[in-house]
């Protein structure tokens, strides 16, 4: 049936409903937003005006196009204003009771052929269709806030769902400028699915003592590129809201990953809800305030852990890519580095790819060709271990293997003078297993850089329960030299980002397994519904399917969780040498080079 969607009710004015009625009146909607509440009525319009007041002196409107919005949005108490509306939207409070109640109500009032959409994130779109007098006519349409930015709309079907009226809206969102994805029933639907047993997780987190919140939020953003780290995403979207989302998804999954961390119950049962309190993981300037302001949890600035070792050269074990990043990095700062892999023609092919790297940073504007030549004389390749006996620091980057790493360890031991600092660069094994191959395990730590190494800001600092402090002081002022930003955690599988990331990515994988949505709209509703600057299977294609598998299992392995357990899918890819661009294959083909 041809449904042309051109009187459109919202449903509850709040910050959500009011950002959709915008979005259908400036798209020339005559749209009807109904509250019960006369000052949120008055709230919808006040803010409609200012907003497109503000597109006007942007230049985004005209004058015209603005009175013309203005005039196709009205204002009702009661449901029987939707009377006309050929489709409902909507947005009451997150409770199954409220949301029938309005259903049953609005199956007495509109046409048969009236679509109704619930903007629900959290509850079953079947179990509202379920109780309706048409639940074909039922759907799910989840804006993402604020909605007039927001790209992302999920359209969710239920099994009783008519596909004439999922092509009715998705045609809408489309006009809407919007990029409309399908997906099935479940509480989270995709991208709140995958971002909320993530914020699941960083909760539990920072409730564990593991990390800072500072630190958390640092690491996800740097390590990841996301434009929030999750603590503060929590303090935003609403602790409480948060904790109401997760609670559903739990009933459905039984999954641990998405049970509630306590710390979300406790800060919502004591009114710290996030920014919308003025306090929450973080502290704000007042309720409702964007700028976080120090409280008792707040570092004191340069605080550091005592003083450290002097550290002047460093030495880089191995050949790979991430050891000529990380001997760039020192070199550039100034430090005397030894390039040592385990042949000298290894080690000056990785002093050539180092060559190279300059090069192009002299190409792009910058690095001026003095500072090439001053960096690449710093470095000094070498066909052994024996050319460390003298540095401060030893930083090894060699295969992701823990008995090699333990073997190139208790070389470093008796090569290395007494003092020196030794660092590992492993991802995802235990730190303390390879120093326990030294005889002075207090002075070895993790130095974990992100790759590529020389564009990548973070390093996760990994220190031991046998770690000196004055061996993590160090490090720390090291970090600060290379202008890295260190931040601390402990000895624990996937440290802060990938024990974040990688359920994240496994979790995806499921969705696909489970034909819940395809490849691409998970992708597409990652990147524009939660800001990711890649799709996890465009991310897991780049980071190479067999790393991403070792390090799932090492997370099964290390926290024993059912939830952790690699997807089958990653492992049948695996088994299929279908490893990601590397090969050429992966959850997606790409050309060959």
């Amino acid at each position: 049936m041809d449904t042309p969607l051109s009187t459109i009710a919202v449903v509850g004015l709040g910050t959500m409903g009011t950002g959709i009625a915008e979005v259908l009146a400036l798209a020339g909607r005559e749209v009807i937003g109904i509250d019960i509440s006369e000052a949120a009525a008055l709230g919808a319009v006040a803010s409609l005006e200012a907003s497109t007041a503000r597109a006007v002196g942007r230049g985004r409107i005209t004058e015209e196009e603005r009175a013309a919005a203005l005039a196709r949005f009205r204002t009702a108490d009661t449901l029987q204003a939707a009377a006309d509306a050929e489709l409902v939207i909507e947005v009451v409070p997150e409770s199954y009771e409220i949301k029938q109640q309005v259903f049953r109500e609005l199956d007495a009032i509109v046409s048969p052929t009236t679509i109704l959409a619930t903007g629900t994130n959290a509850l079953s779109v079947t179990r509202l269709a379920a109780e309706s007098q048409r639940p074909e006519r039922v759907l799910g349409l989840h804006f993402f806030n604020p909605a007039p930015a927001m790209k992302l709309v999920e359209v969710v079907s239920s099994v009783l769902t008519a596909p004439p009226a999922v092509e009715a809206v998705t045609t809408l969102a489309r006009e809407l400028g919007k990029e409309p994805v399908a997906v099935g029933d479940r509480p989270g639907f995709v991208a709140d699915g995958l971002l909320f047993g993530y914020l699941n997780q960083a909760a539990a987190m920072y409730e564990a003592n593991y990390a800072s919140r500072e630190d958390i939020d640092a690491a996800m953003k740097l390590g990841c590129g996301l434009p929030m780290g999750p603590l503060a995403l929590l303090d935003l979207i609403g602790i409480d809201t948060a904790r109401t989302v997760l609670e559903a998804m739990y009933a459905e999954s039984h999954d641990r990953l998405h049970a509630p961390a306590p710390i979300l119950g406790q800060l919502s049962s004591a009114g710290l809800t996030g920014r919308k309190a003025g306090r929450g993981f973080y502290t704000y300037d007042a309720p409702g305030g964007q700028d976080v302001v120090p409280d008792a949890l707040t570092p004191a600035a340069g605080a550091e852990a005592g003083a450290g070792r002097a550290v002047a050269s460093v030495g880089v074990a191995g050949s790979g890519t991430m050891a000529s990043g990380i001997a760039e990095v020192f070199a550039k700062a100034g430090y005397g580095v030894v390039l040592a892999a385990r042949t000298q023609e290894k080690a000056d092919l990785a002093k050539g790819r180092i060559a190279k790297s300059l090069e192009r940073s002299v190409a792009k504007g910058r690095l001026s060709a003095e500072a090439r030549d001053e960096t690449l004389a710093r470095i000094t390749a070498a066909g052994s271990l024996d050319a460390f006996a003298e540095v401060d620091l030893a930083v090894e980057a060699v295969a992701e293997d823990l008995e090699i790493k333990q073997q190139l360890f208790a070389s470093l031991d008796k090569v290395c003078r007494p003092g020196a600092v030794l660092a590992t660069t492993t991802s995802s094994l235990p730190v303390v297993a390879i120093a326990r191959a030294t005889a002075r395990p207090e002075d070895v730590i993790g130095m974990h850089f992100f790759n590529p190494a020389p564009a990548m800001k973070l390093v996760e600092v990994v220190r031991t329960v046998l770690t000196a402090d004055d061996v993590h002081a160090t490090v720390r002022a090291v970090c600060a030299k290379i202008r890295k930003h260190p931040v601390d955690c402990g000895d624990r599988a996937g440290f802060i980002v990938n024990a974040l990331l990688f359920p994240y990515l496994n979790n995806a994988i499921k969705m696909v397994e489970e034909h819940y949505a395809s490849l691409d709209d998970i992708d597409a509703a990652m990147k524009l519904g939660g800001g990711y600057p890649m799709g996890p299977f465009e991310l897991l294609d780049v980071v190479g399917l067999d790393v991403s598998l070792a390090i799932e299992k090492v997370l099964h392995r290390e926290f024993r969780d059912p939830g952790l357990a690699p997807a089958p899918l990653l492992e049948h890819l695996v088994a299929a040498g279908c490893l990601g661009r590397k090969t050429g294959r992966g959850f997606r083909e790409y050309a060959r080079r």
